[in-house]
C-alpha cells in the first residue's frame, strides 16, 4: 500500500550534484505549477475541501501551502546569493496551513505559483556552479543547506504535494 504521506516517498540526496541533476530539478520547479493546476482543474469546492489523508490538509490548504513554502524557499535563495551563509527564518508551515488566507479560493495561489516560479526558474537558470554551491544555516536542524541541494528539495516538495492531490483523486474517483 502507498503511504498517504509520502506517495513518492521522502527527498533523499547524498554526495555531488551533477549540473545535469541541477538542471532536471530546475525543469520540474518550472513544470510545477501547471503540474499543479492540471490536478486540481474541475474540483469542486468541496473536493477541494476534503482532506488528501485522514488528518492531513484539505486538498485547498495544500494548495495554498505551495505557495507558502516555496516564496520562502524562494526568498532563502535569494538570501544566500546576496549574503554568505544567512540564518534564515524558520516558519511554523502547520500554523500557516490554519490562517484565513487558507480558505481563499486556490486560483489565488495557482496564479501566485505561476508568477513566482517564473522568477524562481529564470533565476535558477543564471546561477553559476559556484552560485549553487552558497549555503544558508538553518538555526532549527543546525544544518548548512547548499543551494543545489535545495533545488532538489523544492523539486521534489512540489512533486510531492501534487503526489498527494493525484492520489486523493484516484482514489476518490474524481
Amino acid at each position: 500500500m502507498t503511504d498517504l504521506r509520502f506517495p513518492i516517498g521522502r527527498f533523499q540526496w547524498e554526495g555531488d550534484i551533477s549540473q545535469q541533476q541541477s538542471n532536471r530539478w530546475m525543469e520540474e520547479i518550472e513544470a510545477a505549477p501547471a503540474q499543479l493546476r492540471a490536478a486540481v482543474a474541475g474540483l469542486s469546492e468541496e473536493q477541494l475541501d476534503t482532506p488528501y489523508r485522514p488528518d492531513g490538509w484539505t486538498v485547498r490548504q495544500v494548495v495554498h501551502h505551495l505557495a507558502d513554502s516555496h516564496l520562502n524557499s524562494y526568498t532563502r535563495f535569494k538570501l544566500a546569493l546576496t549574503e554568505p551563509n544567512p540564518t534564515i527564518k524558520p516558519y511554523r508551515e502547520e500554523r500557516w496551513a490554519e490562517l484565513p488566507d487558507s480558505r481563499l479560493p486556490v486560483e489565488v495561489s495557482l496564479t501566485l505559483l505561476e508568477s513566482l516560479h517564473i522568477r524562481w526558474a529564470s533565476l535558477l537558470r543564471t546561477l553559476t556552479r559556484e552560485e549553487l554551491a552558497l549555503t544558508f544555516a538553518h538555526p532549527e536542524s543546525g544544518n548548512t543547506i547548499r543551494l543545489n541541494w535545495n533545488v532538489g528539495l523544492y523539486a521534489w516538495h512540489g512533486r510531492h504535494h501534487i503526489a498527494h492531490i493525484a492520489s486523493l483523486r484516484d482514489r476518490m474517483g474524481w
